[in-house]
């Protein structure tokens, strides 16, 4: 009797076997078995940016080309947004004075959201108040659109009884680094600390 069980498990454990070894032999199955178990490695880089065409506060058409060679903090709002888009803008400044000389190699560019109401008079005026240095943008709603697309920025009118136009926009607060290729580096919030962007501009400088 004890020999008929162990006679029956060897038997049981060959059939087993051999099914395993039948299978492996399937097209294909010991690559889809092999790479289930693989890790996934994901590489890359992101597709933030590309070619523009804006116009800046003395009226002038200006494109991605012409910033070329230099290292952008690019931020897109509107002049009318009450609180989210001064406060990105106060921390971009804030950053570059902290950077010192350093600060020379960057351009930091604010793009409008708002082409109806933001003028480039508008623009120039505005970006004066939170640094010298700062480059104001608008254009055409086609234009805008593009850009935006471009870096992925979501933007939406929604209906504002406090606004004396009517509206405001929901819209992305984010601050992108671009290299000198016009290669997208980084990116940071209006509510990120300013040493910490000091930090990652100081590596990349």
């Amino acid at each position: 009797m004890r020999l008929d069980k162990r006679l029956m498990i060897i038997v049981a454990a060959g059939l087993t076997l051999g099914a395993v070894a039948a299978l492996l032999t399937l097209p294909g199955l010991r690559e889809r078995l092999a790479g289930a178990a693989a890790p996934v490695t994901s590489v890359g880089k992101a597709q933030v940016g590309g070619p523009f065409t804006l116009i800046d506060p003395a009226g002038k058409r200006v494109t991605d080309k012409d910033f070329l060679g230099r290292h952008l903090l690019v931020y897109f709002g509107y002049t009318f947004c009450p609180d989210v888009c001064p406060t990105g803008l106060q921390v971009i400044a804030a950053a570059l004075d902290r950077l010192g000389p350093k600060a020379d190699r960057i351009t930091p560019v604010f793009i409008s959201l708002d082409p109806e109401r933001d003028t480039p008079q508008q623009m120039g005026e505005y970006v004066k108040a939170f640094h010298p240095r700062l480059v104001g943008l608008t254009g055409t709603p086609e234009q805008i659109a593009e850009v935006a697309r471009a870096y992925r920025v979501y933007y939406k009118k929604v209906k504002d009884e406090k606004s004396t136009a009517g509206y405001s926009l929901d819209h992305t607060s984010i601050v992108y680094v671009m290299d000198t290729k016009g290669d997208f580096v980084a990116h940071f919030t209006h509510a990120t600390a300013v040493e910490a962007i000091v930090s990652r501009l100081q590596k990349m400088l």
